[in-house]
């Protein structure tokens, strides 16, 4: 279908799909198997300006705005979820910086993320905060003119890899999440370090690892906005992010999509092709309907979040919830589709497959979403 985008909008697809097609699918497999960060690639984007798009031009990127965010992970996730992640992981990460962080830290971090010249990640869930944001226990206690860190963040992505982590932890845990304040960390602080890379299901070249801070010393104005306003921030950051989430669930139902139908068109049964079954043409039509109404879904809502930024969390949820069931199912259909060889590792949808079910879990479970949803319905009609 026809979204009217824009000529700049147009130019954003095509070079992510250039990328995506020449550097990304010939790479999935392999950086699958070893379990590897996309190192090369994300420098590809990084020249191809990519990384520009969601930093303002007066700090060198183009000032895009959340439906030109996800147009490039849309055509990204094409390709591989692994490798679009490690890109989406960058937004993600400096978005509270973009939110809430002072001018000078805007003009120290935010040019070296739009030339891919530094990464970026986000750090806030724990063993004990995952669905429950509020329940963080990692600290910050200012000691002179330095805050001192302590508290592990788990499965945070692009750890090890990224050189600027933005992180929420409680100066007064007495207020619960209104003593919560964000920061920035920077990679080879003193008092930081990894844990081991994790061995995950599925998007293998994305990395996740812990983030470790013992008695973690950072100057005093690496705080992002005021104290105590931390957990704010982090709602902000994820309200923005979760339609990008919900366009890897787009890009990745799309591909397995195109790949099952190419399959049917190709594989003969009873001496004609299985797409000529009308079991077939349901299946296909069911997952071709789907894909398209995320499409519609994720465009419209990015357009209201870019024009009402101050009201966005249930079409942010939505549009995640949607787009992100849908791949699951898409991709399993899609295994269905190709049968046996649909299960094998040689064909693509195997690992499309395995990819799509993180997409409900990460950035807010799809439940965690529905329970946005609900209490904005419930503010509505009040």
């Amino acid at each position: 279908m026809d979204y009217l985008l824009t000529e700049e909008q147009q130019m954003i697809k095509e070079t992510a799909r250039e990328i995506t097609e020449k550097k990304v699918i010939p790479m999935r497999a392999e950086l699958d198997e070893r379990n590897a960060f996309p190192t090369e690639i994300l420098q590809d984007m990084a020249k191809a300006d990519l990384f520009g798009i969601f930093v303002p031009e007066e700090y060198g990127g183009f000032g895009g705005g959340c439906l030109d965010i996800v147009l490039a992970l849309e055509e990204m996730a094409r390709g591989c979820v692994g490798v679009a992640t490690s890109y989406a992981a960058n937004a993600l990460g400096i978005f509270p910086v973009l939110i809430s962080g002072s001018k000078e830290q805007k003009e120290k971090y935010l040019p070296d993320i739009a030339q891919g010249k530094r990464w970026a990640a986000f750090g806030l869930t724990e063993s004990n905060a995952g669905s429950d944001a509020s329940g963080i226990q990692t600290t910050a206690v200012l000691d002179g003119d330095e805050w001192v860190l302590n508290g592990t963040k788990q499965w945070i992505t692009n750890g090890g890899e990224a050189q600027v982590y933005t992180i929420i932890a409680m100066t007064d845990p007495s207020k619960g999440p209104r003593g919560a304040t964000m920061f920035v960390v920077e990679d080879g602080d003193p008092g930081f370090s990894y844990g081991k890379k994790e061995d995950k299901m599925g998007i293998r070249a994305s990395a996740t690892r812990e983030l470790i801070m013992q008695d973690c010393r950072i100057p005093k104005d690496r705080m992002i906005g005021r104290r105590g306003t931390g957990f704010i921030t982090v709602m902000k950051t994820l309200d923005i992010s979760r339609p990008g989430i919900a366009s890897l669930g787009l890009g990745l139902g799309q591909a397995a999509l195109d790949e099952a139908v190419t399959y049917a068109k190709q594989r003969v049964q009873f001496g004609k092709p299985i797409i000529a079954f009308q079991a077939m043409q349901h299946m296909l039509a069911d997952m071709a309907i789907q894909v398209e109404a995320a499409r519609a879904l994720i465009y419209a809502a990015a357009k209201h979040i870019d024009n009402n930024p101050k009201n966005m969390s249930k079409a942010s949820s939505m549009c995640k919830v949607f787009a992100t069931d849908m791949a699951m199912k898409v991709t399993t259909d899609a295994v269905q589709v190709l049968g046996g060889y649909g299960y094998m590792k040689e064909y693509p949808v195997e690992k499309m497959m395995r990819d799509a079910k993180i997409l409900q879990i990460y950035e807010g479970t799809n439940q965690i979403q529905r329970n946005v949803i609900g209490q904005e319905l419930n503010k509505e009609y009040s």
